[in-house]
């Protein structure tokens, strides 16, 4: 293996989107679960967020895994986690099958997600290395893009639509993971394993970026979430045509969406990019209000477009204002911390509109939603441009 050589790098990001594409792939078909288990809105949302504390756990006490064993070792462990919380998700029969499948995933995606952003700074040829940071959210986007499409397009045309669409991704990690016997160890300096609780901040001139940056992936995350969870339930009543693959497109639309924004923004200054991602995600917000409240079917795809574009802009400057302000022995535990904060926007408000939706009814739910994001957004937006103009940037 030669320093530039693209291949370590090419097996490390397919191993990343395996990964997240087993995270997003059930997400089209919870209509189909709902309706053959009874399930209400609720349910559907703590399914949805039992994938989150997986995740979360993982974040939380093997975030330093990378450092301890190396990316490769990890991204292994999490490809074999993937594959368990796959087959267990094929053979559900009940909430709580399903929900310790997703729990299994989630901790999965949390070490496929640090050690693979790890991995892809170490392995990408010397004259991409400007750009690592911008290409492993680009292929995170990408991967939870096609999760929900491909699971809506098999289970779309296919007898066993709980069954079916997992089988091809549990494949491909059984391949991704085998790929990676195959690659090198590289040479990084080891610390001690530990499990002990542990969320590194970085330098003290830097918190506050870092909670703006933390914050607004938060507002990111959250905002994808509630069409992970909810969309493919309130879908059915905004536009005409239904189906898994009608909201497993749309869900990756958002995705796909974003990925392009951060394709053809990554060289774009990231305060820039962040102050235009969260004055988009507050401007979708106000469209899916009016859309929801209206019943004006056409400005839910301006929505959808809006929500991905802000998604991939919030996200590629979160990351990258995040890679600025680590170094090399500390970026793992701070990614962890990052991510941590970032992935609870995927629980709090989903919960949040779960229960709301439960008592008072979908819109209801919807329109909290969008206020309070859409707040939280304003806040952030106000605290990034005082802090840009105090310092210069």
């Amino acid at each position: 293996m030669t320093q530039q050589s693209w291949r370590p790098f090419i097996m490390v990001s397919l191993a990343l989107c395996i990964g997240t594409i087993g995270t997003a792939l059930a997400s089209p078909l919870y209509p189909i679960y709902q309706q053959l288990w009874h399930l209400l809105p609720s349910h559907i949302t703590y399914i949805f967020v039992s994938y989150m504390f997986g995740c979360m756990t993982t974040l939380l006490f093997l975030g330093r895994t990378s450092n301890s064993i190396g990316f490769i070792r990890t991204l292994q462990i999490g490809l074999c986690f993937a594959v368990i919380g796959l087959i267990i998700s094929v053979f559900a029969e009940n909430t709580y099958m399903l929900g310790f499948g997703r729990f299994i995933i989630g901790i999965a995606s949390g070490l496929i997600s640090t050690s693979a952003m790890l991995g892809l700074i170490y392995t990408i040829p010397d004259s991409h290395k400007q750009h690592a940071a911008q290409l492993s959210s680009i292929i995170t986007v990408i991967g939870f893009g096609l999760g929900p499409f491909i699971g809506g397009s098999i289970a779309q045309f296919s007898a066993q639509p709980l069954v079916t669409p997992y089988l091809p991704v549990i494949l491909g990690a059984i391949l991704s993971l085998i790929s990676l016997f195959y690659l090198k160890f590289l040479a990084f300096e080891k610390q001690p394993f530990s499990i002990a609780p542990h969320l590194e901040f970085p330098a003290a001139q830097y918190k506050r970026l870092f909670y703006i940056a933390s914050f607004t992936a938060f507002a990111a995350f959250g905002s994808f979430s509630l069409f992970a969870s909810l969309a493919p339930s309130f879908i059915k009543d905004v536009i005409p045509w239904h189906g898994p693959l009608v909201s497993g497109s749309t869900i990756a639309c958002i995705l796909f969406v974003s990925a392009l924004a951060q394709f053809l923004a990554k060289s774009m200054p990231m305060h820039k990019s962040l102050n235009i991602g969260l004055i988009l995600l507050i401007t979708s917000y106000v469209l899916l209000t009016i859309c929801m409240s209206m019943q004006w079917s056409w400005l839910f795809f301006i929505s959808v477009i809006c929500v991905g574009i802000g998604h991939g802009l919030g996200l590629l400057a979160a990351f990258a204002l995040v890679h600025h302000m680590t170094q090399i022995e500390n970026r793992a535990a701070i990614v962890s911390t990052y991510l941590f904060l970032a992935y609870l926007g995927t629980i709090i408000p989903i919960i949040a509109v779960g229960y709301l939706s439960d008592h008072f009814g979908l819109i209801v739910g919807v329109l909290s939603f969008c206020i309070g994001m859409g707040l939280l957004c304003i806040y952030l937006l106000l605290n990034h441009l005082k802090r840009t103009n105090q310092t210069g940037q």
